[in-house]
Order: structure tokens, then C-alpha cells, then sequence
């Protein structure tokens, strides 16, 4: 008809299904926050610390650098903003405790272990509707906050701090890690992950109620 504008054409959004990358990054933060927790609280000599380091370097860095792809690739940036920004401090934290000399502190890591805290705020509070991510991300701040105030000042009292945090958040990231791998894998809530908002009906909703705002989302828009 005479002064309509032109027919939309349809387009189709292919979603690729996969499984969630959450567990394999938990497990791999678990992995560093241990390690250097023990050399922290001085359970591990301070020449051991090459050993942790060269393990975060091989299983934790990979291990989240491969959950940030999949988080981005499963349309969720904040398991791929976290994971990324763990991958990329834990890799910071592994190099300069691999060359430097055992047990010394440097000011230098310290300081981008202050910003790396300041950066996993930005997907702890995107992460409201999953409260167990939020909170094991939370806790990952105050952790670095404390490691990067013991490397700046070298205080033994900071580090023990800092080392006692590390525990705290293995415990959280353990069992962040167990209840969204059972989650994912028997496709109902064992543990509880404290789901809210548009979190709660993951589990239950429709694939009409998921896949509602995916024309929205970044990569199918025209701009990111």
C-alpha cells in the first residue's frame, strides 16, 4: 500500500547453549587464594612460593581466562568480566612472585591489587541476581584489597589478614562452585545459589521467558 514505509525484515538469532563457566572459575580462584593464603599466614616457607606461583601461572590463570570466553560466549558479562579480571590479576600476582625474591613484597603489585579490588566491584554489583557469584566476588575484593595494603606496607599483621581472607573466600568460592556445577548439571537448585529478580526463574521460566530480551543483547544489536 501507497505511503507505508518498507517491510522489517526478520532475522533470526542462532543461541548456542552452554554450560556455565562459573564452577571452573571458583574452583580456579580456590586454587590461588589457598596457596598464597599459606604463604601468607607462613604455613609455607617463603621459597615455596615459586611452586604456588608457577601452579596459579599453569591451572588457575588458564582455568579462568577460558571462563571468561565462555561467560562472554553464554551471554553473561559478569561471569566474563570476573573472570577476567581474576585471570588477569592472579597472572600479575603468579610473574612477579615467580621473579621476585622469595618472601619479598613489592609496592608495585600491591598497587594493582588495590585497582584489581576497586575492578571486581563492577561485576559483584552487576551480579545482584545471583547473590552466591556476588558475594564470592565481593569477598575476592576485600581479599585484594588486603593483599594490596600488605604489599605496599610489608606488615606481617596485614598479611595475616590478608592470608585469613584468602580462606574466607576458598570456603565461598567452594561452595559457590558445587552449588551452580549441581545446578547446571541436574537442571534444578540443590544448594541454594540465593537467585532474585531476573535470576529466579532461570531454573523454571520458559525458553519464550529467556530468550525474551535477546534482540537486545550486546553482538546482535547494530551497537555494542
Amino acid at each position: 500500500m501507497s505511503g507505508e514505509g518498507p517491510v522489517p525484515a526478520a532475522a533470526r538469532v542462532v543461541v548456542r547453549p552452554l554450560g556455565t563457566p562459573l564452577p571452573l572459575g571458583f574452583l580456579g580462584l580456590l586454587v590461588a587464594t589457598v596457596g598464597f593464603s599459606a604463604l601468607q599466614l607462613q604455613w609455607l616457607p617463603p621459597e615455596q612460593g615459586r611452586a604456588v606461583a608457577l601452579g596459579v601461572l599453569a591451572f588457575t590463570v588458564p582455568a579462568q581466562l577460558v571462563s571468561a570466553v565462555l561467560g562472554f560466549l553464554a551471554r553473561d558479562p559478569v561471569a566474563g568480566t570476573g573472570m577476567g579480571v581474576l585471570a588477569g590479576t592472579w597472572a600479575a600476582a603468579g610473574l612477579v612472585t615467580l621473579t621476585g625474591a622469595p618472601g619479598a613484597s613489592s609496592a608495585g603489585l600491591g598497587t594493582l591489587f588495590l585497582a584489581a579490588a576497586l575492578a571486581m566491584l563492577v561485576p559483584a554489583v552487576a551480579a545482584s541476581a545471583k547473590l552466591a557469584a556476588a558475594g564470592v566476588m565481593v569477598l575476592t575484593a576485600v581479599r585484594f584489597a588486603l593483599t594490596g595494603v600488605a604489599e605496599i606496607t610489608g606488615s606481617d599483621g596485614w598479611s595475616a589478614a590478608a592470608g585469613t581472607a584468602g580462606l574466607v573466600l576458598a570456603v565461598a568460592a567452594l561452595y559457590a562452585a558445587a552449588a551452580f556445577e549441581l545446578e547446571d548439571a541436574r537442571h534444578r537448585t540443590v544448594l541454594p545459589t540465593f537467585r532474585r529478580g531476573p535470576g529466579r526463574p532461570v531454573m523454571t521460566g520458559s525458553l519464550a521467558d529467556e530468550l525474551a530480551d535477546v534482540a537486545h543483547e550486546a553482538g546482535v544489536g547494530r551497537q555494542l
